[in-house]
């Protein structure tokens, strides 16, 4: 082992201890209870929910998939993280303040209070399947095929490509379990922090020192090539044959980003772990500031690396890689494994601590309700470790279908996505629909998307994001159709026994509004009127931005003349 790489690893395993044991601090004495362990207390504030949400939501596969993205087409699929704003101003005003004044544990708890014991089974079943079988082995393969992209395991190792990925899988997932099992949720949120963080130093850094070597030094004559040559690799406007077409937007995934960040059980719960709401929505709004950041992250440096190599690489995902070898210092490069592990590491125990919960909670809890929450916390460590052993085994075997892999991925969430958004919106904004609409709309929906994705694939040719919205618009009248035929006897009461604060953030209003004027102005950057079309910024470029910034400056007055609600 040569000196730099020796340099690397003991560098990335002493910022892992030092996040490690800094986890250990802020999580000692508070997961023997319940709530302590699956809601951290109920005490998580706003920064820990924040860089939580962030480094849930962000995994190596997007690190490597979008840049990717960006260096082969342009900048369409920044949509996925940008848009994702929107959802999360949702989620603070419209989703959140209902969970917590339920004092729901898990989402699937909610729909049995809501509609009946059933839903709630279906849902979990939903959830577990896709969980168990699909997101936690994928998550854990992806990442460590990003570490052995990075760093040539095989080589380090001595060992070929599948011993290598083996031995990456077990390593990266025993060291993600130990979070998830002895720590609960609250090590999770601690740990995701401190590592979002160094995301955030070394995804910045990186599109930095790109320029500058773009530039042959100079980062001002590299942010000159960068606009100047090739802008059309700017462009966040997608036209039908790119990855994400701009009309998709307001279509389907609008529906998608709310399942993600308002319905899915292992990104919400952070939020349902929140000290009070005020604390809730400053964390998730600012969760979605976070978002607005992805782009100049996860895509610019594609875009760097275009310019760069031109189109010389085999695939497009290893345009990343390259680029990060080519710039990142030595001394930084144990600091970017750190970082990159962390990632990973949030996906798969943060998955695992939600499908422990879903198990414990809506599973063994309703069929044994003597059970102490001591017990309760036992059977969750329990089936985390079966559910991590599980992912061991699953994992390495998707190596044998990689080219299948992101496809199987993509059509098993669209399975569970949209039946529970649909669920949940339908229960938290109606009284009568009653519980046989739900169990209707998800036996409907398996049905019928698996129609379209296995026997009319070829014969309808809509974008499966618009699919989404189609069927998004068939599940609502289902819902509604069957409140008419077969109202509940009686209009749902909405249960209110809040165990926190839930006075509402006083800025959260003109917070969220700064929020989606950000995304209107990438987009606005990001487009043929602004950086994509390589000559100088015209006029109407600098309208639309004094209009938003102005816009803006009337809401933050607004708020300033308002007194705090109470």
């Amino acid at each position: 082992m040569d000196g730099s790489l020796l340099f690397t690893l003991v560098s990335c395993v002493a910022v892992m201890a030092l996040i490690a044991w800094v986890s250990w601090l802020k999580t000692r004495g508070t997961v023997e209870t319940r709530d302590g362990y699956f809601l951290a207390g109920r005490g998580l504030g706003a920064a820990f929910i924040a860089g939580s949400l962030l480094l849930t939501n962000l995994s190596a596969e997007q690190l490597i998939g979008l840049n990717g993205s960006a260096y082969g087409y342009n900048l369409s699929s920044m949509a996925w993280e940008v848009t994702a704003a929107v959802a999360t101003v949702a989620m603070a005003f419209l989703f959140l303040p209902r969970y917590l004044a339920g004092a729901f544990t898990t989402l699937p708890e909610f729909l049995a209070d809501r509609f009946d014991a059933g839903v709630r089974r279906m849902s979990v079943l939903l959830f577990m399947l896709g969980y168990g079988l699909v997101t936690i082995p994928s998550v854990l393969y992806s990442g460590s095929i990003a570490v052995m992209t990075f760093f040539d395991v095989p080589t380090l190792s001595g060992l070929e490509t599948f011993p290598s990925l083996l031995l990456t899988v077990i390593v990266i997932g025993l060291t993600g379990s130990a979070y998830a099992v002895f720590g609960g949720l609250k090590a999770v949120a601690v740990s995701d922090t401190l590592n979002g963080i160094g995301l955030l130093f070394i995804g910045l850094l990186v599109p930095i020192l790109g320029i500058m070597l773009l530039g042959e030094g100079s980062f001002a004559g590299g942010f000159e090539r960068l606009l100047s040559d090739h802008p059309d690799k700017l462009n966040a406007i997608g036209s039908a044959s790119d990855p994400t077409p701009f009309g998709t937007i307001f279509t389907g995934m609008i529906f998608a980003n709310l399942f993600y960040w308002c319905t899915n059980q292992y990104v919400i719960q952070r939020t349902l772990g929140a000290r009070s709401l005020a604390e809730g929505q400053k964390g998730v709004l600012a969760s979605g500031f976070f978002k607005l950041f992805v782009p100049f992250m996860m895509m610019i440096p594609g875009v760097i690396a275009f310019h760069l190599y031109g189109a010389g690489f085999a695939t497009i995902d290893l345009a990343y890689p390259r680029l990060v070898e080519d710039v990142l210092p030595a001394y930084l490069t144990g600091v970017f494994l750190a970082v990159l592990l962390g990632a990973v590491f949030s996906s798969f125990n943060s998955l695992l601590n939600s499908a422990a919960t879903l198990f414990t909670l809506d599973i063994y809890a309703p069929a044994r309700k003597q059970a102490s929450e001591q017990h309760l916390v036992r059977v969750a460590k329990i089936a985390s470790v079966v559910i991590a052993l599980f992912s061991f085994g699953a994992a390495p075997l998707l190596y044998f279908a990689e080219e299948g892999l992101w496809q199987v991925v993509r059509i098993f969430t669209g399975f569970y996505n949209i039946p529970t958004v649909v669920i949940v919106i339908m229960g938290l904004f109606t009284r009568r629909v009653p519980a046989l609409g739900a169990k209707l709309v998800i036996i409907f929906h398996v049905i019928a998307y698996g129609l379209l994705r296995f026997v009319f694939d070829e014969v309808v040719t809509l974008h499966f994001i618009h699919q989404y919205a189609v069927l998004f618009v068939i599940e609502v009248g289902i819902m509604l159709a069957a409140g008419y035929w077969r109202p509940r006897a009686e209009a749902y009461q909405a249960k209110v026994t809040p165990q926190v604060d839930m006075t509402p953030w006083r800025f959260a209003r003109p917070v969220a509004f700064t929020l989606l004027s950000c995304v209107v102005a990438l987009y606005i950057v990001f487009s043929p009127i602004g950086l994509a079309s390589g000559e100088p910024l015209e006029m109407t470029f600098g309208i639309l931005m004094a209009l938003l910034v102005a816009a803006n400056l009337m809401a933050w007055w607004m708020a300033g003349r308002k007194p705090a609600i109470s």
